[in-house]
């Protein structure tokens, strides 16, 4: 079976071809230029990657872009800047094949002092003890490695294009009635500058963005005729 890998991207060409160069044998990169200035794409291309432009930016608009371009039956979604090894997919995506799982989040555990900013990891951890309050499924981190059946993730009707996208994923699988499961990954130190975690800007936005999220799933919770939403 073919894996395909949605990769979103914004500038990365010092980390794809480390990234690209590590993809496991039948998995099958996507990457998702959003908007990169740089030579992202033409390297991308050069690797044997296939290359989706979505000019929109948002990484939510990214992701749910090569969601649509795939044509595997399990897709896995991870970032392109190497904090995330591609080797680790066959793990991830291990429970999803077998059907002891229906979407897994690979768990983020930093292997050096600085990989993980402080005030990213407390505003993930914040985020990932309201998510196993709300939802009871057993998560410690909102990681970006996971896997899940493509047809399966496109019924969510995903709407969020921003940063709240990895979250709401989770809320709509979880209210769904899927198995989540996580699976510990080694979190590296990325190439470059991370337009996230690497600013307590960044980091803000996108707990906002997710905290955004996290309302508006539960005004539609309780009011699924008015809102159309889960």
């Amino acid at each position: 079976m073919t894996i395909d890998v949605i990769l979103p991207c914004l500038n990365e060409e010092a980390a794809l071809g480390w990234v690209l160069g590590r993809m496991p044998d039948g998995y099958r990169p996507i990457v998702v230029d959003n908007g990169s200035t740089d030579r992202s794409a033409r390297i991308a291309r050069d690797l044997g990657a296939r290359v989706v432009d979505e000019p929109r930016r948002g990484f939510g608009a990214a992701c749910h872009t090569g969601l649509l371009a795939s044509l595997a039956e399990v897709v896995c979604f991870m970032d392109a800047d190497a904090s995330l090894d591609p080797a680790q997919l066959p793990r991830v995506t291990a429970a999803v094949l077998d059907g002891r799982a229906d979407l897994v989040l690979g768990r983020r555990v930093p292997g050096a002092a600085g990989t993980w900013p402080p005030h990213a990891r407390l505003g993930n951890a914040v985020l990932a003890r309201g998510l196993r309050r709300r939802t009871g499924a057993p998560l410690h981190d909102l990681g970006p490695m996971r896997a899940a059946r493509r047809a399966s993730l496109l019924a969510l009707g995903l709407t969020d294009r921003r940063f709240g996208y990895p979250l709401e994923m989770v809320l709509r699988a979880a209210a769904a009635g899927w198995r989540i499961a996580e699976v510990d990954v080694p979190y590296l130190p990325r190439t470059g500058r991370s337009k996230v975690t690497g600013t307590v800007r960044g980091t803000l936005r996108a707990v906002a963005d997710m905290r955004r999220v996290m309302a508006e799933t539960a005004l539609a919770a309780k009011h699924p005729r008015s809102s159309g939403s889960l």
